[in-house]
Parts: C-alpha cells; structure tokens; sequence
C-alpha cells in the first residue's frame, strides 16, 4: 500500500481496517449522524473510485473520496478531518492527492455537493481550489396513483431538445443528478436520457405548440426512517418546465410514476431561482428548506501552487 509522507502526517489508501477510525470522526460530525459509517465498506469495494486517509501515528485523522462519473468527470465526497486533527493542512493533502488520481484516470473538471448552511465546509472547499458553480433545491411531491396525463410520453430527444434551450440548463449550468452515484451531478447528456428511457423512466411533456418541460427518474433507493421501517424513495435527476401549468404537468407525471414504481417518497432536484421555487410553493410540491451548492474544481489547473506539498512522493 503507498504512502505519501506529509509534515506531521501521512496519506494512504484506505482499508477496510480503517473503519473504526473513520467512525471515530464520524461520530463527531454532523452530531453523530454521520452516512460514512453506513457507506464505508461499500466504498471500498465498488469501481471507479479511490478512498484515502490521513493518519497521524496510528490515528486515522481525515478521510475522502472521489468517484468517476464519466471519462472526463470526477466527483469529490465525504471529506472529514478529526477535530484533534484540524488545521495541519489534511484536508488539502488528501484532496489534491484525489484531485491526481482522477486526473490520472482523464478527469478534467472534480465537482463537489456543499449544503447552503455549511459555513466550514464551503470555506474548505474553496480553500482547497473549488469554486462555486450552481445551486439547486429539493421538492418532494407525494406519490399518487393514477393515469400519467395526457401531454406526458417518453421521449428523450424532445426532453434533450428542451434542455439545451431551456433557462433550467443555464441556471444548473447543464448539471443534473447521476444515474449510479448518490448526491452527486453531472452533465446531463443525450446518452443519459437514453439510459433513462431504457431503465427508469423520462417524462416529456409536449403538444402542438411543442415541448414544455421534462423530468427523468435517476433511480430508485431504500432508506430507514427513525421509527426502523424501510421506505422507498424515487429521485429525479432534475425537473425543468416553462409556466405554472407545465409545472403542474410535471410534477403530477412525477408522483404517478413514483407510485407506479412502488415509491413511498419522491425528491426532486430543481434549479435554484426565485421562478422555480416560487413555482414548486405554489403548486404545493412540498419544497425543500433551504437549497445545496454545487462547487467545481478545474483539474487542468496547477492546484497545488502555494498549497502543502509532500516532503516525499
């Protein structure tokens, strides 16, 4: 296993005997509710993926990971340093050595998810080269049984032809929710919307004045409530429209298909702007709180100028 030796600090891959460290942090973040305890082991075991840790001593101090969600995009998630361990530059060793790794793979471009609210991870994440892109907000329309309306079929050509003109791809900068990793975006394609049709579904809506909208299911998940019962979520890579009555077209395609594929909830990614949460609200797509950031960083750039650098490689 290669190591790369830092001041005060060393950088590895990560095993599956590091968990009880990583636990460790984890309990310190985010109160104790922490997903990387749930995850950890399955993220060492799937592809197209690289896991590192920081260690001081026998410490496990930091950990992260970056995923290939295509051959040119990478995505950075669960970047955690121990409290004990904060400010010695971790965070930015273990990011850069990430950063290396998905550029070795081809990668040009490394996104993060930051939630609005996240003060210290939006400073880390900017202080470690990413810099803000789009922002997004949930809905989480109810799932109901029925007939899908009359305007709605799957046609993912028409839903591409809407999104490259449409101001959701612009304020979303043309990113929307990945069909194999959780919380993570990417650039939505005709290729994607295709795998759609073929595997989940794609909502398209359109008449003779032409297309007005469309949504794509991303996949579907199982999660655990606080009371221990297990609900099925639909989630919804993005959902794009042009007036309130399209809006409703939509988001009603949505919650039959969700109840069509045995979902007990939705969530749905929307766009950022006053226009489509406003929308959502008015229609009652039960909104999110408040919206996540998006952030980027550009893995053709130096960035490592004036960042630590390895005593030895």
């Amino acid at each position: 296993m290669s190591e790369t030796e830092y001041s005060g600090f060393e950088i590895r891959e990560a095993t599956h005997d590091d968990y009880e460290g990583v636990a460790a942090i984890a309990a310190q973040t985010w109160d104790g509710d922490d997903y990387l305890t749930d995850v950890y082991h399955d993220w060492l075991d799937g592809e197209q993926r690289h896991t590192l840790v920081g260690t001081v001593g026998d410490d496990v101090a930091g950990i992260a990971q970056i995923v290939m969600l295509s051959p040119h995009e990478a995505w950075g998630q669960g970047l955690r340093t121990a409290p004990a361990h904060r400010g010695k530059g971790i965070s930015e060793a273990i990011t850069y050595e990430l950063f290396d790794w998905a550029r070795e793979q081809g990668a040009v471009v490394s996104r993060a998810m930051v939630y609005s609210w996240n003060q210290a991870g939006l400073g880390q994440s900017r202080s470690t080269g990413y810099e803000p892109v789009t922002e997004f907000r949930w809905i989480r329309p109810e799932p109901m049984s029925g007939a899908l309306p009359a305007s709605v079929s799957c046609d993912p050509d028409a839903a591409w032809g809407y999104w490259t003109g449409s101001d959701a791809a612009q304020s979303l900068s043309g990113l929307t929710l990945s069909m194999d990793e959780s919380w993570a975006v990417q650039e939505l394609t005709p290729a994607l919307l295709d795998r759609a049709a073929d595997e989940t579904s794609v909502l398209t809506v359109a008449d003779g004045d032409g297309t007005h909208g469309f949504a794509y299911r991303s996949r579907t998940f199982e999660r655990e409530t606080d009371g221990g019962e297990v609900e099925t979520w639909a989630e919804y890579g993005v959902a794009a429209w042009d007036s309130l009555d399209s809006a409703r077209t939509v988001v009603e395609a949505i919650r039959v298909d969700a109840a069509d594929c045995g979902a007990d909830r939705t969530r749905v990614l929307i766009p950022e702007t006053a226009g489509y949460v406003s929308d959502g609200a008015y229609i009652r797509a039960n909104i999110g709180d408040e919206p996540d950031f998006v952030v980027a960083a550009d893995l053709t750039a130096d960035y490592r100028r004036d960042r630590p650098t390895p005593r030895s490689r």
